[in-house]
């Protein structure tokens, strides 16, 4: 058997006692089929998604570490409530990372021309050193692109795509997007501008407004003023945007924007209804960047709609025709729309040190981590 089938893999488990448990596992893949390839991963991003598996219902706090410095692993409590939340998953030990990027070391039959070729890859099991996947879940990347170009080629620039298609298909004109000063907002923010979107960016200090204003962005407010629910209301009214797209999720800002898009929607009333404008206003909850409740002070009518969005479930609605053309336009924009910078690379037994753990699990606005598994 192919020594370049072998590696290590981070792995997440929890246990019906109430632990949570990640560990570097020994791996070993099969011979690929005659459609399938294996990769030897060299780079793959820590998105916010994917840290709901990885640490998932773990209470931080009780953090506490094992093993050995080649292989260590860290243990948390997870409490009887939350586990509830994760039964599905109790006694699994469950590979982590939703894209990667890296090169074919082996090839099926059929496929065989990808040999040797730099691909970027979506299908889970991504923190690991080596991985078999089926040739259609990798793109090949462009000429002079590297891994670390590649390894978030699919979840921030697919969604930032979508964010634009779910507009044009549920015809509204214009977003709202918040923690706009992410990679994934900056992508967002560069789509709109390319395509003429109007688009009101949402952030919480201003030095991302001077970054998103430096970046060409026309709509910047920032969510720490005094005066931010008085600005974001003159935005929409001055964009027409009836649709928002939120990474927080808790607290109080998804219903802040409903009651901006109504008070916009107010200064041009028509006739007076007691249930408010007819004004559609729909807000969709992407993210979980606040975990705790999300809170709505109904002060928008009834022409209104908050929910939940997610990228796999909209491509599928969306149809394969749509799905290629999102992707080839990444594969085209790489380096320049969907280019991804890092706060740092780390290793596989480097995400396990607790400081780094830490540092990554904060998903702060405009920091990125990205694995390299050869370290």
């Amino acid at each position: 058997m192919s020594d370049q089938r072998h590696g290590l893999e981070l792995r997440s488990t929890i246990l019906a006692e109430g632990s949570l448990t990640l560990s570097l596992e020994d791996v070993t893949v099969a011979a690929p089929g005659p459609d399938e390839i294996v990769v030897r991963i060299e780079a793959a991003p820590i998105n916010p998604s994917d840290l709901g598996l990885l640490l998932g219902p773990a209470d931080l706090a009780t953090l506490r570490t094992g093993g050995t410095s080649e292989r260590p692993t860290l243990i948390f409590d997870v409490s009887e409530r939350r586990l509830a939340t994760v039964a599905a998953r109790v006694g699994q030990s469950m590979p982590v990372g939703n894209e990667g990027a890296g090169t074919v070391v082996e090839a099926g039959e059929n496929v065989a021309h990808l040999l040797g070729k730099k691909v970027g890859m979506i299908g889970g099991g991504m923190y690991t050193q080596v991985r078999k996947i089926a040739a259609r879940d990798a793109l090949v990347l462009p000429d002079g692109a590297s891994s670390a170009d590649g390894a978030s080629m699919f979840v921030n620039p697919l969604t930032a795509l979508s964010f634009v298609e779910t507009m044009r298909m549920e015809g509204h004109k214009a977003i709202v997007h918040t923690a706009a000063a992410s990679n994934l907002g900056q992508m967002l923010n560069r789509i709109c501008l390319a395509d003429d979107v109007p688009l009101v960016n949402i952030v919480r200090g201003e030095a991302q407004v001077a970054l998103l204003k430096a970046a060409g962005a026309t709509w910047v407010i920032d969510s720490s003023t005094p005066d931010f629910e008085a600005a974001l209301t003159d935005a929409i009214a001055a964009t027409g945007a009836t649709l928002g797209f939120d990474a927080i999720g808790g607290g109080k800002l998804a219903g802040q924007i409903l009651t901006a898009m109504e008070n916009a929607a107010n200064r041009n009333p028509g006739e007076y209804s007691r249930y408010g404008s007819t004004t559609f206003k729909q807000v969709y909850i992407y993210g979980a960047l606040d975990l705790g409740p999300t809170s709505l002070n109904r002060t928008f009518g009834f022409s209104w709609s908050l929910s939940g969005w997610l990228l796999f479930p909209f491509l599928q609605k969306a149809g394969a025709e749509v799905a290629a053309r999102l992707r080839k336009r990444v594969v085209d924009e790489l380096k320049t729309t969907f280019a991804s910078h890092y706060t740092a690379t780390i290793g596989l037994a480097e995400a396990l040190k607790p400081d780094i753990l830490m540092a990554y699990q904060r998903k702060a606005t405009g920091e990125k981590y990205l694995i390299n598994p050869t370290r």
